[in-house]
C-alpha cells in the first residue's frame, strides 16, 4: 500500500489536559508540547472515557470500551480477540514498536509477555515493562525473560529506545508505528530529576479554585512529607521532563527529514485530580480526572495551529488514526472516526463522551468511589452511581471549575433529564447493563483473573469474588 505516513504515538500516564502552557496554564513550562500545538492541531476537549490506566489504555489501543476488550480494571488482562491498532497496521505492511508501561497483561506488574498474541500486533520492537512507577530504577523486557535495566531517568531511556526503532525502521524502508508510553507525571511525584524540579518555585503556583486540601492525602510515604504545593510542582516538573524528551523526538524526526510523513500524536490515558474537590488520583467523572492533552500534527494534511471545538475521547484514537491512513474500520470498533475533523474538512464532532468506572478499585474505592456511569457534552457534565442515584451535574460553561454541583437543582430538572436520556443512549450503543462491579465479573466470567489481581495486589485485604 504506498505512500503510508509513518505514525508515532506518544502517551503520559497520569497527564491532565489543562496542564500545558498551550491549554492556558501559565504555571507549567511545556515549550516543545505547545510547539507542536502551534504546528499540528490541538483538541482542548479530549477526554478518557475510564478515567485509570488498564481500561483506558486498552480502549486507546482497540477502539472499543472495557465491556468489550475485558481490561474493565486496572490490572486485569486484556482480550487477545478484540481487534488492535498494533495488529491492524502490521497487516498492511507497518513496522510496529511499543516502549514503556504495558499494563494490558494482568498480574504480576513485573510479568514478562512473550512474543505472540499478547502483544496485540506489537511485534517489530518491543521493549516494554508491564507496570512500574520506580523512574530512577527502571527495566524492560524485549523477547526474552531478562529484565533489562534503565540508566538513569526512565523516560530517557525510553525515548532513547524509541528513537533506536524509528532508526531500524528506516532501513527496512517501510513505514513505522510506534507507540511511546512514559510513566511519568503519574505518582510517585517527587520522583524527578532535579534538574526540572528546580525550575520550579511551589509557593509562586496558582492552586486551581477548587482544590480543598483538607482531606486524606492517599500519598506514598514520600510524596506525604512534601506540602501540597510542592506535591503540585513536583508533577508539572515531570511533565516539563517528558516535554523535553518530546522535543527530542521532534527534532530527531526534522534531522532525518521525517517530519513531513509523519503523523505525531501526544496524549495521556487519564488525568489527575490533585486535590480538585477534595480528591486525590482518577476513577472520576471531575474535569482534572477525564481531560487529557491531545494533539496531533501531519504537515500539508493537518491543519497547523488549529484549535479544534470538537469533543474527543480515548476510544476514539485508534478509528481515527485509521481514517487519517484511509483504512477501513473493522466490524465492532466502537469509537468515533474524527479523522475528517483533523483534516479540517469538518467541524463538527460528537455531541458527548460516554464516561465510566466499571467496578471500583484500590485509590478510587478507598476515597468511596462506587461503580459509576457518566457523559460530557460540550456544556455539561453529569454522572450517576449504579443505584440511579445522581452524583454530579456541572455547567461547565457557566461554572469551568465545577464549584456548584447542580444534580439536586429543581432549575436544571430539565438538563438532567436530558442527561440520563444521553446517557442511556449510550448504556444501549454499548450494549452496557450497567451492573454492580461484581456482577460484571461474574457475567463476563473474569472472576479467576479478578482474585489473582485481588490478591496480589491486596494480599492483607483482597476482595474476592
Amino acid at each position: 500500500m504506498p505512500d503510508l505516513p509513518n505514525i508515532l504515538l506518544i502517551f503520559a500516564d497520569q497527564m491532565r489536559g489543562m496542564d500545558m502552557g498551550c491549554a492556558g496554564n501559565p504555571d507549567v513550562i511545556t515549550p516543545n508540547m505547545d510547539r507542536l500545538a502551534e504546528e499540528g492541531m490541538y483538541f482542548p476537549k479530549a477526554y478518557a472515557n475510564a478515567p485509570v490506566c488498564t481500561p483506558s489504555r486498552g480502549s486507546l489501543l482497540t477502539g472499543v470500551y472495557p465491556l468489550s476488550h475485558l481490561a474493565i480494571a486496572n490490572d486485569l488482562p486484556i482480550s487477545t480477540s478484540i481487534p488492535s491498532i498494533g495488529r491492524l497496521l502490521k497487516d498492511i505492511g507497518y513496522c510496529t514498536g511499543y516502549v514503556g508501561k504495558w499494563h494490558l497483561d494482568g498480574v504480576p506488574r513485573d510479568k514478562f509477555t512473550p512474543p505472540g498474541p499478547r502483544r496485540l500486533g506489537f511485534d517489530d520492537f518491543w521493549a516494554v515493562w508491564e507496570c512500574s512507577h520506580d523512574y530512577f530504577n527502571a527495566y524492560y523486557y524485549r523477547d526474552t525473560p531478562e529484565p533489562v535495566p534503565i540508566k538513569g531517568y526512565e523516560p530517557t531511556g525510553q525515548t532513547d529506545l524509541a528513537i533506536e526503532f524509528i532508526e531500524e525502521s528506516l532501513k527496512k524502508k517501510v513505514p513505522f508505528f510506534l507507540v511511546l508510553s512514559w510513566g511519568p507525571p503519574h505518582d510517585p511525584y517527587w520522583m524527578v530529576p532535579e534538574e526540572y524540579r528546580s525550575k520550579y518555585k511551589p509557593d509562586k503556583l496558582t492552586l486551581r479554585p477548587n482544590v480543598k486540601l483538607d482531606t486524606k492525602k492517599l500519598l506514598g510515604s514520600k510524596d506525604a512529607t512534601f506540602s501540597p504545593k510542592e506535591t503540585i510542582a513536583n508533577y508539572y516538573s515531570a511533565i516539563t521532563a517528558l516535554d523535553e524528551q518530546l522535543g527530542r523526538i521532534l527534532d530527531f524526526l526534522d534531522e532525518n527529514n521525517l517530519s513531513k510523513n509523519t503523523i505525531v500524536i501526544f496524549t495521556s490515558d487519564h488525568g489527575d485530580m490533585l486535590w480538585s474537590q477534595g480528591m486525590m488520583k482518577k476513577e472520576q467523572p471531575f474535569e482534572e480526572s477525564i481531560s487529557i492533552p491531545f494533539i496531533i500534527r501531519w504537515p500539508g494534511h493537518i491543519p497547523a495551529g488549529k484549535k479544534s471545538d470538537s469533543l474527543l475521547s480515548v476510544v476514539d484514537i485508534t478509528p481515527s488514526i485509521l481514517g487519517l491512513i484511509k483504512i477501513k474500520t473493522p466490524t465492532g470498533i466502537e469509537g468515533a472516526d474524527l479523522s475528517r475533523i483533523m483534516l479540517g474538512c469538518e467541524e463538527k464532532g460528537p455531541s458527548s463522551v460516554f464516561l465510566m468506572e466499571v467496578i471500583s478499585t484500590d485509590e478510587g474505592y478507598m476515597q468511596g468511589i462506587r461503580e459509576w456511569r457518566g457523559v460530557r457534552t460540550t456544556r455539561y457534565t453529569y454522572a450517576r452511581w449504579q443505584n440511579g442515584e445522581g452524583w454530579i451535574l456541572y455547567d461547565n460553561e457557566a461554572d469551568p471549575y465545577q464549584l456548584e454541583n447542580l444534580i439536586n437543582s429543581p432549575k436544571y430538572k430539565n438538563i438532567k433529564e436530558e442527561m440520563e436520556a444521553i446517557l442511556q443512549w449510550w448504556l444501549k450503543y454499548t450494549n452496557d447493563p450497567f451492573l454492580k462491579g461484581e456482577e460484571h465479573i461474574r457475567q463476563l466470567g473474569l472472576e479467576k483473573l479478578w482474585n489473582e489481581r485481588e490478591i496480589y495486589m491486596h494480599p492483607d485485604n483482597p476482595r474476592l469474588i
